[in-house]
């Protein structure tokens, strides 16, 4: 018999300890069967971990979709809170973003509030001040809301970095003070702005490879004069910054959403004899000299003054040192020597004038067919005409004066 339970014992321990067959008494010498406990307790802790799992679905379903006790929030809302809503983003997308926020408590809370809302669908990309803890018809309701959006600024046409003084004597905003006008918001009672005299030291001392503009326009910016370098490479357009950052992180923000607006300029300005820069440099010029129906003939005359050596002889160019917005310039200013004096100087100025429009750039890498070499604003809705001969200019000046254009 010895031999058989040594036999026995053996076999066990070679299937392993999860448990023993037999339990001997000591004292009887008898065996008993032993209950499988290790088993038991395995069983016991997949079981724990299934129900709570379980539990964890269930908690995280009802918290998405809204079912059980977990379906909105009520009232308006608590804490201040900035939220980005995405280009692209779809009515879905915003409420994921809100519920990740805590704005609101259950996907499905937004959703239905947002059923038939047709502003929900309209929401642009951008930043909004949300509360925390909000229904979701408070939440859709302030959402939709012009006030709710932050941080959003549309850069027109023609506008330089700085400020500027109107014929009036007003003052005309430039880029930055824009830019530092939008990154203003109100958390929570406390209000924050990057100021313009941030931006402009920024805009001044940052490192330009690390500011988000196009490489090919970097080696000219790190040629220019430091209050030049950035001009003209904030294009025309809708720009969102988002309040509370610094100067340079906002700085570089909106150069880089400029960038992928001038993503393509390398491909298009290959076949016009000038560097993407160089385009872009003619595209503010054109901007500040014409309206956009004169655009692609104003670029003509560029692009033949420029091949027959010949000064650009632009007031623009003038007033742009002198952060002024005239029609026309006096003789003193022409006479100063400067690297913006397009009167005195042959090829184009060292950096843009302004911001350029896409229309700009457009005419600047495909000008109209002509061999005009002059051109002057010849009546009050802005016109331009052109001539071949100074003497088709002179005729052209004095009839903008007979129609009390300048």
């Amino acid at each position: 018999m010895n031999d058989v339970n040594d036999e026995v014992s053996s076999e066990v321990a070679e299937d392993g300890d999860d448990f023993d067959l037999f339990e001997g008494d000591e004292e009887t010498g008898s065996r008993k069967k032993r209950k499988p406990r290790r088993k038991l307790v395995l069983l016991a802790i997949v079981l724990v971990v299934l129900i709570g799992g379980g539990w964890g679905a269930y908690y995280g379903a009802g918290s998405y979709l809204g079912i059980g006790a977990y379906g909105n929030y009520s009232g308006d809302g608590d804490q201040d809170v900035l939220v980005q809503v995405d280009n692209g983003a779809t009515t879905r997308d915003i409420a994921d973003t809100l519920l990740s926020m805590d704005v609101i408590r259950t996907v499905r809370a937004f959703l239905n509030a947002s059923a038939g809302n047709a502003e929900v669908g309209n929401v642009q990309p951008g930043y909004y001040v949300m509360k925390t803890h909000m229904s979701g018809d408070a939440a859709v309701t302030r959402l939709v809301a012009p006030a709710s959006r932050v941080g959003n600024v549309q850069i027109k046409a023609g506008t330089q970095l700085d400020d500027t003084k109107n014929p009036d004597n007003t003052t005309k905003p430039g880029i930055l003070s824009q830019l530092a006008a939008a990154s203003c918001v109100t958390l929570n009672g406390t209000k924050s702005c990057v100021s313009a005299n941030d931006l402009h030291k920024a805009a001044q001392t940052a490192d330009p490879t690390k500011l988000g503009i196009p490489d090919w326009a970097v080696p000219s910016v790190q040629k220019a004069l430091p209050a030049n370098r950035l001009e003209g490479l904030i294009i025309s357009g809708v720009y969102d910054v988002r309040p509370g950052t610094d100067a340079t992180t906002l700085l570089k923000s909106v150069l880089s959403q400029s960038a992928a607006k001038l993503s393509t300029l390398p491909q298009t300005s290959q076949d016009t004899g000038l560097t993407p820069y160089q385009v872009l440099v003619a595209a503010s010029l054109i901007e500040r000299e014409a309206i956009t129906s004169d655009f692609a003939k104003v670029s003509r005359v560029i692009y033949n003054r420029l091949a027959r050596g010949i000064p650009m002889g632009d007031d623009s160019t003038i007033n742009y040192v002198l952060d002024q917005p005239l029609l026309a310039t006096s003789d003193a200013d022409r006479a100063k020597p400067g690297p913006y004096n397009t009167y005195l100087n042959t090829g184009l100025m060292p950096t843009p004038i302004s911001s350029p429009s896409q229309e700009a750039l457009t005419a600047a890498v495909k000008p109209a067919d002509g061999p005009w070499l002059f051109f002057v604003k010849c009546d009050k809705d802005g016109n331009s005409c052109f001539g071949v001969t100074q003497a088709d200019q002179d005729a052209n000046v004095a009839k903008a004066h007979a129609a009390g254009v300048f």
